[in-house]
């Protein structure tokens, strides 16, 4: 008869195919009585596994999620540090989605059971145009408000200055920064909020229904929302320029750490900043937009030589 170690190894590779197996032929393959068939799943579950009882005619014994691997051993920290990596992994290289998602999934399999809720992330990441990397954010607070939109529950945040009570619905990444898509519950409206400018309080334990999502789901709803609680990035060359398009156009297409103004229905104003005051202008000039207001000083210079070297380079001289 086969050592106890190995024969528990032996039960697993026999529910690691997934079908239900009956007391009986684990018996006769592993060559025990049903006493110590039953030690033998014990052990399987002690060690993480979920071994389901199946009741009934053709019941016996089933290997739930748990995986044909030994449990992973991870802790909370490590689980939403691996969950993040796969599920931004799109934003840093193509064609690794369907990868990622496989290597999610895989991975939830294999985890024991305390910790699948934390590998249930819910973060859409999507890629602007002009990726200028914010700091990073604190994986302790993606985890508890990650968990607050799994569970449907009501938190209670500082934004900045401002004491807010929202139900949180969703978490987005765009330009490398995080962001969560809530229904400000004291203002009655859907709001984008950064991240890494909340604060959290403790739990409410209050949950929320679901209600339906801003026009077009979360991701539109981040990319066309001007107020993101974005502040301009810590360039060395910083604008503001007054642009004929609706401020929801611009906020799509923005490079991270730009903020968007609403001055009209049909015009904005976007500050953001650059290495050089030349490049600056060359952002600016991307959208392709009537300009109004243009500031500072250094930026009209740098517009006025751009129409300079234009002039000479379309009049070929």
């Amino acid at each position: 008869m086969a050592t106890t170690s190995a024969r528990t190894l032996r039960l697993l590779s026999l529910l690691g195919t997934g079908r239900t197996r009956s007391g009986a032929e684990l018996c006769a393959r592993l060559e025990v009585s049903e006493r110590t068939l039953r030690r033998d799943v014990e052990v399987l579950r002690e060690m993480g596994y979920a071994v389901d009882p199946v009741k009934g005619v053709g019941g016996g014994y089933r290997l739930g999620p748990g995986g044909a691997l030994p449990p992973v051993v991870l802790d909370e920290d490590q689980v939403v540090a691996v969950v993040v990596a796969l599920q931004t992994a799109s934003t840093a290289l193509l064609g690794i989605e369907e990868s990622a998602r496989r290597a999610l999934s895989t991975l939830r399999q294999v985890m024991p059971r305390r910790l699948r809720g934390d590998a249930e992330l819910p973060v859409t990441p999507v890629v602007n145009q002009w990726e200028f990397p914010a700091e990073p954010i604190a994986a302790g607070l993606v985890r508890e408000v990650g968990a607050a939109v799994r569970r449907r529950q009501v938190l209670r945040l500082d934004v900045d200055d401002e004491a807010v009570r929202v139900e949180p619905h969703h978490l987005v990444v765009w330009a490398a920064r995080w962001y969560l898509v809530a229904f400000d519950l004291w203002a009655g409206r859907w709001r984008v909020l950064r991240l890494d400018r909340v604060t959290l309080h403790p739990p409410t334990g209050s949950g929320f229904a679901e209600r339906p999502l801003p026009e077009g789901g979360p991701v539109e709803f981040v990319r066309h929302t001007p107020d993101r609680g974005d502040r301009p990035a810590p360039w060395p060359c910083l604008g503001h320029v007054d642009l004929a398009l609706p401020a929801a156009v611009v906020a799509e297409f923005a490079p991270g750490g730009a903020v968007v103004e609403a001055v009209t229905t049909t015009s904005c104003r976007l500050t953001m900043g650059a290495w050089s005051w030349s490049g600056l202008a060359g952002l600016y000039l991307t959208f392709g937009a009537e300009m109004g207001r243009v500031e500072p000083v250094e930026l009209r210079e740098a517009f006025t030589a751009a129409r300079e070297l234009l002039g000479r380079a379309v009049g070929g001289g």
